[in-house]
C-alpha cells in the first residue's frame, strides 16, 4: 500500500492527463488509470471523425502509458449514462431556445460521479483529472476551485459543479503548472508524440461541430417542424423567415442568410412562437440576468450585495458585478455593459482567482 495513498486517474489518452497519472505515480501514489467510454461516435452521423477524448488511439494510449509505469488501466463504459443525462439534455435546451454548455453538465454529472463509484469500489482514497485548476480548503472547512497557474489554460470555469463530496477527493496535479512545462514533463517522460499531439476543442460528440446537423439527426422532424418561422426586429417588426429557432444563438452574426443594410445580430431566441430577434451589436448589451441551478464552493451562500466577478463563457475575461439571493436564483447586476449573454450558458462567481460559485443563465 502506497503511504500517499490510492488515486484513481482519468486518463484520456491526452497529454495532460497522461503526465497527471504519471506525475502522480512518481510522487509515490498508488495509481490506477481509467480511460472513459462516453459515446459511440458510429451512431453520431456526419463523418467519421472521432472527436474529442474518447476514440481507439486515445484508448491504446493510455493503456501503452499504465502498462510502461507498472500501473494498471481499465476502459469504463459510460455510453447510457452520458446518453442519458448530457446529450439529452444539450437536445433539449436548444428546444428550449437556450444555448447549453455539455462540458460542465459531463463534468459535474457524468465523469466526476462515475469516477468516485468507481474509486469506491476499488478502495481508491482520492480521484484525479487533467484540469489546469487548483483545489483549496478554505478556514470555513469548505473546497473550492481556484483559477489554474496558467491563464491561458484555466479550465475553472467548467468546474463550478462539483460538490463537497467530490472536491475533497479530487486532485487536480497540473493546477500550479504551465503547459509548456507539461509538454517538457512529456518528453522527460519519453513521450516526445505526445507533446505535439493536437488538442480539441469541439463538443465530444458532435462530429465536425455541426451542432445544427446534430440536433437535426437527434429530433425526428425537427427541421420541418421549426422551418419558416420568422426574423422580428426588438419591436417585433417582421424581418424575414428564417430556417428554426434551434439553429440559432445569441450573438450570432454569421450564417443569418438575411440583408438587412447594416451588420444584425441574434439578441433573443423565442421558442415558444418560433421566432428569432435581431437587432445591432448595442442591443446585446445587457446590465443585469438571473441565474440559477446554483452551486455554491467557497461560501455555503451569498451575502446580500456580494462583489464578484462574474464570468459569461468559457474565454470571458470576466466583468464586475453584484449579488443578490433571489427565490432560488442569483441576481446578477453588472457595474457595466455585458455583451452577449446566453441563457443555458453558465454563470461562475470568482473572489480574485477563488470560484465563489456558479450556475446556469435563465431566460428572463
Amino acid at each position: 500500500m502506497s503511504r500517499k495513498g490510492k488515486v484513481l486517474v482519468a486518463m484520456s489518452g491526452g497529454i495532460d492527463s497522461t503526465v497527471s497519472a504519471l506525475m502522480l505515480h512518481d510522487q509515490g501514489y498508488e495509481v490506477v488509470g481509467i480511460t472513459m467510454k462516453t459515446w459511440d461516435y458510429a451512431s453520431a452521423g456526419g463523418g467519421k471523425k472521432e472527436t474529442g477524448c474518447c476514440n481507439l488511439d486515445s484508448f491504446n494510449d493510455a493503456r501503452a502509458a499504465a502498462v510502461e509505469h507498472g500501473f494498471p488501466h481499465y476502459v469504463l463504459d459510460i455510453r447510457d449514462e452520458f446518453g442519458d443525462h448530457v446529450i439529452n439534455n444539450f437536445v433539449e435546451e436548444y428546444i428550449a431556445g437556450r444555448t447549453p454548455n455539455p462540458c460542465v453538465l459531463c463534468n459535474t454529472h457524468i465523469k466526476w460521479r462515475a469516477l468516485l463509484k468507481r474509486a469506491d469500489a476499488m478502495g481508491c482514497d482520492f480521484i484525479a483529472t487533467g484540469h489546469y485548476a487548483q483545489i483549496h480548503q478554505h478556514s470555513n472547512g469548505r473546497y473550492f476551485i481556484r483559477k489554474g497557474l496558467d491563464e491561458t489554460k484555466d479550465q475553472s470555469y467548467v468546474l463550478w459543479g462539483l460538490q463537497q463530496d467530490l472536491l475533497s477527493r479530487t486532485l487536480l496535479p497540473l493546477g500550479t503548472y504551465h503547459k509548456t512545462e507539461i509538454r517538457q514533463m512529456a518528453h522527460d517522460f519519453g513521450y516526445p508524440e505526445l507533446a505535439k499531439k493536437s488538442e480539441s476543442y469541439e463538443i465530444c460528440f458532435v462530429p465536425d461541430n455541426d451542432y445544427r446537423g446534430f440536433l437535426k439527426r437527434k429530433v425526428e422532424g425537427l427541421e420541418e417542424k421549426v422551418n419558416g418561422g420568422f426574423f422580428v426586429d426588438r419591436n417585433g417588426k417582421i424581418l424575414g423567415k428564417h430556417k428554426g429557432y434551434p439553429f440559432y444563438t445569441i450573438g450570432q452574426r454569421k450564417g443569418l442568410e438575411i440583408a438587412l443594410g447594416s451588420p444584425a445580430f441574434v439578441t433573443e431566441i423565442i421558442p415558444e412562437t418560433n421566432t428569432v430577434v435581431l437587432g445591432s451589436e448595442d442591443d446585446l448589451n445587457k446590465t443585469e440576468m438571473t441565474v440559477s441551478k446554483i452551486n455554491w464552493l467557497k461560501y455555503d451562500g451569498v451575502n446580500e450585495g456580494m462583489e464578484a466577478t462574474t464570468k459569461i463563457r468559457y474565454k470571458d475575461k470576466g466583468a464586475l458585478s453584484t449579488l443578490n439571493a433571489f427565490e432560488n436564483s442569483v441576481k446578477v447586476v453588472f457595474y457595466d455593459n455585458v455583451k452577449g449573454i446566453a441563457p443555458g450558458q453558465s454563470a461562475v462567481f470568482y473572489e480574485g482567482d477563488d470560484v465563489v460559485g456558479g450556475g446556469i443563465i435563465q431566460r428572463n
